[in-house]
């Protein structure tokens, strides 16, 4: 005989608790979880220092007399501690893309591929397109949220320094960290490691092969930074004081010039035996200077980061395409 049994009204059958994340979303965040964490950490841990940092340094320069003493008087020491703060910060975060790039990039398809992952994922009811996206996405949006947040608490402390930061923004690595370069840098960065991984189908391979590439690559395009706009031009009396705009601004050339406007280079009749003669010869009577203003920054930052966005479009590009025509 059997016995039949019913759930009382007090009674409740028990579900599983519900996930937020469900399907691609949770497997990409459930395999990628250890790279998510590192990003949420040093996001709080970046932000939380520079905060600590700015803040120290406001203190020292209260304690030296600043803003009631022109940045001329503060003392020298004080000064270059901040300079040199600050640069050390900057060189830091702006490795931080080569390191999203080596360390989430590269490993992202080639671990899957190493293991044997992509293949399982992509037997079932995913499409290999699909997965793709998904993890692509991830990889692309973990790395332009961390460098966009930490670019963003950088350029906070660095316009906090005033007339104490670096005056050469160009070389400096305010450009690169700040603003949208900072993001574009780590999307390329970071595109170029999967592409790498996809290639080469070996982790290790591929994160040394994206550290050497990357690095090469930054690298090269710090020589293109002064195509990404026309330097303005400051002419003033040759011999005559040098004007004070100039120890702010990056100056990226400097000539000798007739009153008429012809240029000759900043050597010229130096090694004469009689120079100002050889000067007065030519008629040349002004120095010249070409220089970026601080005004031009944020145009020629959005510049390069299109340039870099469009490069990792392109590279993400090639990778699709290429997992369309054969089997990852």
């Amino acid at each position: 005989m059997s016995t039949l049994t019913q759930t009382g009204p007090g009674r409740r059958t028990a579900t599983a608790p519900g996930r937020r994340l469900r399907g691609l979303a949770w497997l990409v965040a459930r395999q990628h979880r250890t790279a998510l964490i590192v990003c949420a950490a040093a996001i709080v841990l970046g932000t939380a220092w520079i905060a600590y940092q700015r803040g120290a340094m406001l203190d020292a320069l209260h304690g030296a007399g600043w803003p009631g003493k022109p940045g001329a008087d503060i003392n020298g020491n004080v000064t270059n501690m901040i300079a040199n703060d600050l640069n050390s910060a900057g060189d830091s975060l702006a490795f931080l893309p080569t390191l999203l790039g080596v360390f989430l990039g590269a490993p992202l398809i080639s671990a899957d591929l190493e293991n044997g992952t992509a293949r399982l994922v992509t037997t079932q009811s995913v499409s290999r397109t699909r997965w793709l996206a998904w993890k692509l996405g991830f990889a692309l949006a973990l790395a332009a949220v961390t460098t966009a947040i930490l670019g963003l608490a950088y350029a906070w402390w660095w316009r906090a320094a005033g007339p104490f930061a670096a005056g050469d923004w160009l070389t400096s690595p305010v450009f690169e960290v700040t603003g949208p370069a900072g993001v574009g840098t780590a999307l390329f960065a970071t595109a170029l490691g999967i592409l790498t991984g996809a290639l080469l189908r070996r982790t290790v391979a591929s994160m040394a092969c994206t550290f050497v590439v990357s690095s090469a690559a930054l690298i090269t395009a710090e020589a293109f930074r002064t195509l990404l706009a026309t330097p303005r031009r400051l002419t003033y009396p040759y011999g005559g004081p040098r004007p004070a705009l100039l120890d702010r601004v990056p100056v990226v050339d400097e000539w000798i010039a007739t009153a008429s406007g012809k240029l000759y280079g900043w050597g010229t009749c130096v090694h004469d035996s009689a120079p100002e003669s050889c000067r007065g010869a030519l008629g040349i009577v002004n120095s010249v200077a070409d220089y970026y203003g601080e005004d031009q920054m944020a145009g020629m930052q959005w510049t390069a980061a299109a340039v870099l966005t469009a490069l990792a479009a392109l590279l993400v590009g090639v990778l699709l395409w290429r997992a369309r025509r054969r089997a990852l």
